[in-house]
């Protein structure tokens, strides 16, 4: 039985923000849970949402199924992708997505799984499931996320950082 309890929520107030980030992560839990609610600021496309640990733009790399439309895929993309949240023109719809972080004190390489779903409007539908380590041996103490190529997160945007206590 686990225990989930939150230790942070961050929501995008009027205008947009570039970043998401959460620093000095407690270093009490045995696993994390982050949940999203996402919109870009992009407005012709959607754009990946990339994660970084402890600030780290290296040493991450991935696997991920997708689907929509009628259709499977999977591939490889940047190596701390997490999904292709929607753009800013389609009014009142978002990203939802979750990436679960087991072991993150640990001495081991660090690796998260990801969960998530978006749409355009009806038009289009992608679900989008990652798997993805980042080789680094030091506990996580910080996350964040941020655009490939978009310049932000919409108003309203929101992230939530659990800590999970296994019992």
């Amino acid at each position: 039985m686990a225990n989930m309890i939150p230790i942070s929520t961050i929501t995008v107030g009027s205008g947009s923000t570039t970043s998401i980030n959460f620093n000095n992560i407690p270093q009490t839990y045995t696993d994390l849970l982050i949940k999203m609610s996402v919109q870009g600021t992009r407005v012709d496309n959607f754009d990946d949402l990339l994660i970084r640990f402890n600030n780290l733009t290296t040493g991450y790399a991935n696997r991920y199924l997708y689907g929509g439309n009628g259709s499977v895929n999977s591939a490889t993309a940047y190596g701390n992708f997490v999904g292709s949240p929607t753009a800013s023109n389609l009014t009142n719809i978002f990203f939802s997505g979750e990436v679960y972080i087991p072991n993150y004190t640990g001495s081991n390489a660090k690796s998260y799984s990801v969960d998530s779903v978006n749409e355009r409007n009806a038009t289009e539908a992608y679900g989008y499931f990652v798997g993805g380590n980042n080789t680094m041996t030091s506990p996580i103490n910080s996350i964040s996320f941020v655009f490939a190529t978009g310049p932000g997160f919409s108003q309203y945007s929101s992230f939530t950082l659990y800590g999970i206590r296994k019992y």
